[in-house]
């Protein structure tokens, strides 16, 4: 049998491509900027001009998000003030960002689809449509980091904890380092490096949600 075809969306790091070609699968990234590990199965574009290339299985794992997420809804005013009136740029780059993540979820000619959502507000909620996502913590994959990332599900399933830590006491040395992304100061790569995946998710993901995708071929 043919090996099941994988785009990961979003993804420059090629860590989750890597997790899902370790399994046999067919897998490859796609970003507007280069792969950090120069991988020839990188493909370096838009992703919704890759949507159609017969894939069986979406995984988008770093939407532009900032806009959506709650912790940025006070932005959406001028000066961070609702009592200012809201930002008409701001508001344009939500339906941006909303409409990217619409075009992907609804990509109807991928059977399996996660992509991967922040805590939203109330009106990124409202743009985007989103369905049930389940929120899950890096350290309960053997990752020793606080960083909830939603997955809005479609054809697979939830995730499963495969190596559940115990997270350090508030105030703590180890609570700190734990909450490392949380703390990243400003820089050029505080993005990038705040929306890498990590290694023991991206484990779980390619085994599980392979696993489902692979049952789901078969049949």
């Amino acid at each position: 049998m043919t090996a099941p075809r994988v785009l990961i969306g979003c993804e420059r790091s090629g860590v989750l491509r890597r997790a899902f070609l370790a399994l046999g699968f067919d897998a490859w990234s796609c970003d507007l900027e280069p792969a950090d590990d120069a991988s020839n199965r990188h493909i370096r574009g838009n992703l919704l001009d890759h949507l159609n290339d017969g894939w069986d299985m979406l995984a988008v794992m770093h939407p532009p998000c900032t806009i959506l997420c709650n912790s940025g809804a006070r932005w959406l005013y001028l000066g961070g003030k609702r009592v200012n009136g809201p930002d008409p740029a701001r508001w344009a780059e939500l339906d941006a960002a909303a409409a990217f993540y619409r075009a992907l979820r609804d990509a109807r000619q991928i059977p399996a689809r996660a992509i991967e959502n922040p805590v939203m507000h109330e009106h990124a909620i409202r743009l985007t449509g989103r369905g049930r996502t389940q929120f899950v913590q890096p350290w309960w994959f053997g990752d020793p980091f606080f960083k909830a990332t939603g997955f809005e599900l479609i054809g697979l399933p939830d995730l499963v904890p495969t190596k559940r830590l115990t997270p350090p006491r508030p105030g703590t040395d180890e609570h700190k380092a734990w909450s490392r992304i949380h703390r990243m100061p400003p820089g050029p790569d505080r993005a990038r490096l705040r929306s890498e995946t990590f290694p023991g998710l991206a484990a779980a993901a390619a085994q599980q949600w392979g696993a489902a995708l692979m049952q789901q071929v078969a049949t």
